[in-house]
């Protein structure tokens, strides 16, 4: 007996005059587990509690409109195409999140409140590059929870394979010449277990960090997995000297923050073991 893995026959549930897309429940589930590890993570190296959360109001939001303005930019045919429809752009809940334009503009938020909170005063802050630490571990674990979403709207799978884990997609939701194949790689799972794992390495490996070095290794290993990931996919997407957009951004990401991630490493300040290793 063949075996594989289902797509759900549903994606969203209705209460009353609401909707509950369940991809925006796993985006949400992931925030509250970066939320909830990063504050635990953070007051374990000395900081005050709460500062985690107060920095999320800013920072969450700014990564969710970096995410999707990087994939209108990336996917523009999709939205201002002939059969484009423009203000799809604002349905979130649909999929479509960039990683990059997420981290990237979630990160610059995160860095502007702390500054914020540094010049009132605030309390029992730490350095940017220890709050980053902290968090890091969560964020892998919010971005694995995050992509079971992609699994609910059947979406973002590889190619076909006729592996026992291979991920059964319905004949609607299936690419422009992939209709005869019913299963396909499930990249989605593919890529939460990745990131389940470098959060394990990374928390077992931070003590040996100086401050900075376990945020620069989470981007650094992250963009390492997803060039494969990204390799296997075969939803539309530009392509620029035989590689995907993401793959080249893979590469340039990975690249740069493994040469932070060395530089920062020549500093003589390296943390104490009560402010490593902890979940």
């Amino acid at each position: 007996m063949n075996r594989f893995i289902p797509t759900p026959s549903i994606s969203l549930v209705s209460v009353g005059p609401f909707t509950i897309h369940f991809y925006a429940l796993c985006i949400v589930a992931g925030i509250a587990v970066a939320i909830w590890t990063g504050d635990k993570r953070y007051r374990a190296r000395g900081g005050s509690a709460n500062v985690v959360a107060d920095v999320s109001i800013v920072a969450i939001p700014a990564g969710i409109i970096g995410g999707r303005i990087y994939h209108v930019i990336t996917s523009p045919d999709d939205y201002f195409g002939t059969y484009g429809r423009p203000l799809d752009a604002f349905k979130v809940w649909n999929g479509g999140l960039g990683i990059w334009g997420a981290i990237a503009l979630g990160t610059l938020a995160a860095w502007w409140q702390h500054e914020r909170l540094r010049k009132k005063g605030r309390e029992g802050l730490l350095s940017f590059a220890h709050f980053a630490d902290a968090l890091a571990p969560g964020v892998l674990l919010a971005q694995a929870i995050g992509r079971f979403g992609n699994w609910f709207n059947a979406e973002l799978f590889g190619r076909p394979t006729t592996l026992p884990w291979g991920l059964e997609i319905p004949i609607f939701n299936r690419p422009f010449g992939y209709t005869k194949f019913a299963t396909f790689h499930p990249t989605f799972l593919y890529e939460a277990l990745w990131c389940v794992l470098v959060a394990f390495v990374l928390i077992k490996l931070e003590r040996r960090f100086t401050a900075g070095q376990g945020f620069l290794f989470y981007i650094a290993a992250y963009c390492f997995g997803r060039f494969f990931f990204e390799s296997i996919r075969i939803d539309t997407a530009h392509v620029i000297a035989g590689l995907r957009v993401n793959e080249w951004m893979s590469i340039f990401v990975a690249a740069a923050s493994s040469y932070f991630f060395l530089r920062v490493g020549k500093s003589t300040i390296a943390p104490s073991s009560e402010e490593s290793g902890t979940l």
